[in-house]
């Protein structure tokens, strides 16, 4: 049943226009179900794949990647996250030979729950990675004082994880109203507030928030057929959350 229901939700996310899906080994048999399901809906050969290394050792993160590649069914991945920063130094020159031999399209770093950021904007100025992956909501701004404006100056892509701190935002503002204005910026409903809030940051690409839901899916898409929040908008967005 999980099975079908997770191909029911990614045959919804690419028929809405979705592309990236973001996957690792530490996600249980996410990426045995994600390979299964490529092989069975037609369009879903136009996606995005990306997926992290996640395991000390070169050889190690290499083996663990070829097996990725096996398991997803693909020749290469668009992208492939050093995550947590585990071994960065080591996994970095091995990815870099994948990258020029078409294993893979561009190398990423990724960090979630507030952690190592110093790092991470170091990597950022120094170090030749296409994408960055870390964690930042309107709960959870730390992220605007360095890592944001640094990527971006850099031109590095950018993409959110724990858009909804794992649910915990939902919580705060359970029964609380949109303000008056949200049908402005096209949200109706609070998860539309809080990603379209994000995305709209010069500096962010996409944001990552997982579900198992369809129509948790379809309200989550719909965020990205409105205007986004300008400077001002995003200002007052945040000044509601902040009194909700």
């Amino acid at each position: 049943m999980r099975r079908q229901a997770s191909r029911e939700v990614m045959q919804h996310f690419l028929a809405l226009g979705g592309t990236m899906i973001d996957s690792s080994p530490m996600y249980g048999y996410a990426q045995a179900v994600i390979g299964q399901n490529l092989r069975n809906i037609p369009q879903a050969m136009a996606i995005f794949s990306a997926t992290k290394v996640w395991i000390p050792g070169a050889g190690l993160g290499e083996a663990q990647m070829e097996q990725a590649l096996e398991l997803w069914g693909l020749r290469q991945f668009d992208l492939v996250y050093v995550h947590n920063l585990v071994d960065w130094q080591g996994h970095l020159p091995w990815l870099r030979d994948w990258k020029e031999q078409g294993k893979l399209c561009y190398i990423g770093v990724s960090t979630s729950h507030g952690r190592r950021h110093e790092e991470m904007a170091a990597i950022i100025r120094e170090q030749p990675v296409d994408f960055v992956q870390f964690s930042y909501n309107i709960a959870d701004r730390e992220v605007e004082s360095e890592l944001l404006p640094v990527a971006l100056d850099h031109g590095k892509a950018v993409v959110i994880n724990r858009p909804f701190r794992g649910g915990d935002l939902f919580r705060q503002v359970r029964g609380k109203p949109l303000p008056p204005w949200a049908g402005e910026i096209g949200c109706t409903t609070w998860a539309q507030f809080l990603l379209a809030w994000i995305i709209s940051h010069p500096a962010v690409c996409c944001a990552i928030p997982a579900t198992s839901n369809p129509q948790h899916l379809a309200e989550n898409m719909a965020t990205l057929a409105a205007p986004l929040p300008d400077a001002r908008q995003r200002q007052q967005m945040l000044d509601w959350f902040q009194k909700a």
